[in-house]
C-alpha cells in the first residue's frame, strides 16, 4: 500500500463522468468504492479489481446511503474521499417544467448528495480528516436559458457545499466543489439523464421546438474530455489544501469569469446607493 492511497466513494459510477472518476482513482493506486444504482452497470463499465467495491445506492434513499457507508467501512475500513457525482437535468422553461419535475430534479441533485454526505460524515470526523467533493455544474452559477430547474438545484448545491466548509474544517474534512463546462458525458442523454419538461404551453411552443434540437446535437460533442477532468480531480484530491471551488474547462471559466465582472459592474454602477442605504437607519 502506497503512502497517500485512499479510499474513495463514488455515486453514480455506472456511467458518465462517474466512471472516468473511478478509472483515474483505480489508476492512480487508490480503493474506490463505486456506486449506482444497478451494480451490473457498474460493473461492465469499471471491471473487476481487488481495489474496487461495487456497491448498490439509490442516492434519494437515506437507507442506501448508510448501507453504502457501512459497506465502505466493512471492506476498506475508511473513507477518504466522497464524490457526489450522481445526477439528472431535467431541461425546459419553468412554467412547463411540472411542480413534480422540479421537486425530483431538488431530490436527485440536492437531497440525494446531502444523504450521501450525511452517512459518510460520521465516518470522517471520527478519522478527524476526509474530502468532500461534490460535482456542480457552471449552471450553479451562471444560469441560462431552458436550465431554470436544473440550475436551481445545482445553485443550492453550491450554497450548502460552501456553508458545509465551514461546518467541517474544525474536523480536518476539506470541501471542494466541482464547477464543470460541457463535458462529453451521458447528462445529455434522453430518457437516460435528461428529461423534458412535462407540460405544454402555447406562447413557448415555438421556443421550446427551436430550443430541444440544439440539445439533442450537443449530446456526445461537448468539448470537454472527462477522462482528463477524472485525472485532474484525482490530482487535485491530493493536495494538503484542496480548493473551495475548481472551475473545470475553458467554457466553465470564460462564461464564470464574465459573470464576475459583470457583478461588479452592477456593484459599481449602483455602490453610492448600496453604501447610502447602509448608512440610513
Amino acid at each position: 500500500m502506497t503512502e497517500n492511497r485512499k479510499v474513495w466513494m463514488i455515486t453514480g459510477a455506472g456511467r458518465g463522468m462517474g466512471v472516468d472518476i473511478a478509472k483515474a482513482a483505480l489508476t492512480a493506486g487508490h480503493q474506490v468504492v463505486a456506486t449506482g444504482r444497478n451494480t451490473g452497470t457498474v460493473a461492465n463499465a469499471l471491471g473487476a479489481s481487488e481495489d474496487l467495491l461495487i456497491v448498490k445506492l439509490d442516492l434519494t434513499k437515506p437507507g442506501d446511503a448508510e448501507a453504502a457507508a457501512a459497506a465502505a467501512i466493512e471492506r476498506f475500513g475508511r473513507i477518504d474521499v466522497l464524490v457526489n457525482n450522481a445526477a439528472n437535468f431535467y431541461a425546459g422553461y419553468f412554467e412547463e417544467t411540472s411542480d413534480a419535475q422540479v421537486r425530483a430534479q431538488l431530490e436527485t441533485n440536492l437531497f440525494g448528495p446531502m444523504n450521501v454526505t450525511r452517512a459518510v460524515l460520521p465516518v470522517m470526523r471520527e478519522q478527524r480528516s476526509g474530502h468532500i467533493i461534490t460535482i456542480s455544474s457552471q449552471a450553479g452559477i451562471v444560469g441560462g436559458e431552458f436550465i431554470a430547474a436544473y440550475a436551481t438545484s445545482k445553485f443550492a448545491v453550491e450554497g450548502w457545499m460552501e456553508s458545509l466548509r465551514y461546518d467541517l474544517e474544525p474536523y480536518g474534512v476539506r470541501t471542494t466543489i466541482v464547477e464543470p463546462g460541457f463535458f462529453r458525458t451521458e447528462l445529455l442523454v434522453e430518457d437516460a439523464s435528461t428529461i423534458w419538461a412535462e407540460l405544454s404551453i402555447d406562447d413557448y411552443a415555438d421556443r421550446t421546438a427551436a430550443t430541444i434540437p440544439g440539445w439533442r446535437e450537443m449530446n456526445g460533442q461537448q468539448a470537454g474530455d472527462p477522462a482528463k477532468l477524472g485525472t485532474a480531480l484525482v490530482r487535485i484530491a491530493g493536495e494538503d489544501h484542496p480548493p473551495l471551488r475548481w472551475v473545470a474547462g475553458a467554457d466553465a471559466v470564460a462564461v464564470i469569469e464574465q459573470k464576475a465582472r459583470d457583478i461588479l459592474a452592477q456593484i459599481d454602477a449602483h455602490r453610492e446607493l448600496s453604501i447610502h442605504l447602509a448608512h440610513d437607519a
